[in-house]
């Protein structure tokens, strides 16, 4: 009886995928619209600091690794899959009450994908939201990465909501 009831609470917080199945499918939707409607390094004026730029990163975040010699694409591709390893068996321990954690995982787990398809299939991650202020311009990025950073921000939050002990109501709240 105890193990049903705690597969049956460790499968609650699986729900939560299918979040991470629309990020990776607006994230591929909206870059396959990007490299179909947008000509490479061209931008494309939306609002006053924002342009739509097509652009191809072989590294990670912030260009990081991108002009080494190629091993980067599977090293990514690999860090990518352990870590999605990882955030699914955490999803899976989650306790039912653990909403915003779940929602967190998710979000970073579509993400990670939808950029490691682009690895695999592609060779590099297609980019194309570029904001800047005057001359100053932020590393172009998608939405796979927004997904990764607003889950990244939600844990971050998380840190601080919940007591050091993990004791309390303050776990409860979510």
């Amino acid at each position: 009886m105890d193990a049903v009831m705690t597969e049956g609470r460790a499968g609650s917080k699986l729900k939560w995928l299918w979040l991470a199945v629309l990020v990776v499918a607006i994230d591929l939707g909206t870059k396959a619209m990007a490299t179909a409607m947008l000509t490479y390094g061209n931008p494309v004026p939306v609002l006053p600091s924002f342009n739509l730029t097509l652009l191809h990163n072989t590294g990670a975040a912030f260009s990081f690794l991108a002009d080494a010699a190629g091993w980067q694409r599977w090293f990514f591709v690999t860090l990518a899959v352990v870590v999605s390893v990882v955030l699914v068996g955490w999803l899976r321990k989650l306790k039912t009450y653990e909403t915003w954690t779940a929602i967190a995982i998710v979000l970073i787990l579509g993400g990670a994908i939808g950029n490691v398809y682009d690895r695999v299939v592609h060779g590099y991650v297609v980019d194309f939201l570029h904001f800047y202020w005057q001359d100053w311009h932020f590393p172009a990025f998608n939405l796979a990465d927004t997904a990764i950073t607003i889950g990244a921000a939600m844990m971050i939050i998380d840190a601080f909501r919940k007591p050091a002990d993990g004791s309390g109501d303050a776990n409860r709240s979510n």
